[in-house]
């Protein structure tokens, strides 16, 4: 049985951090995810592209505020596990993605090599990679 008080306290959490997935492990080996059901705009980005403001107004805004608007506009993906980073499915073979690209939410980006098992990670957002912000062969996490 979840209790209702806690699963408050993991809601106030992800709204107090602006959360939109949450998952929890308990020390019973009792597991608890929660995400908010929102749909992402078409036109989300991926990744950080300095000096890139869809939809900025014609004068040049303040750098802070041009950096507010540039966040509004873009989404990282994350890796949802402990692992090492590949852009591709082998040594030789092209990458998943490449700045530019556009992504569904089934759209592979890359896999995440985790206790000898490859993990094939999913954009889970539509819209365009602006850039890829780890090396191949990278630990992530």
């Amino acid at each position: 049985m979840v209790d209702i008080s806690e699963l408050k306290q993991l809601i106030a959490l992800m709204n107090e951090n602006d959360l939109v997935e949450i998952e929890v492990t308990s020390e019973t080996g009792r597991k608890v995810r929660l995400r908010k059901n929102h749909e992402e705009p078409a036109n989300r980005m991926v990744a950080v592209m300095p000096g890139f403001s869809p939809g900025a107004p014609a004068a040049a805004p303040a750098p802070a505020e041009r950096k507010a608007e540039e966040d509004k506009n873009l989404a990282l993906i994350s890796s949802p596990m402990v692992g090492t980073f590949y852009r591709s499915p082998g040594p030789d073979a092209d990458p998943y993605v490449n700045a530019g690209d556009r992504v569904t939410g089934e759209t592979v980006v890359c896999i995440i090599e985790a206790m000898k098992v490859m993990n094939e990670i999913k954009a889970e957002i539509e819209g365009e990679v602006v850039e890829v912000l780890v090396e191949n062969g990278e630990p992530v996490e």
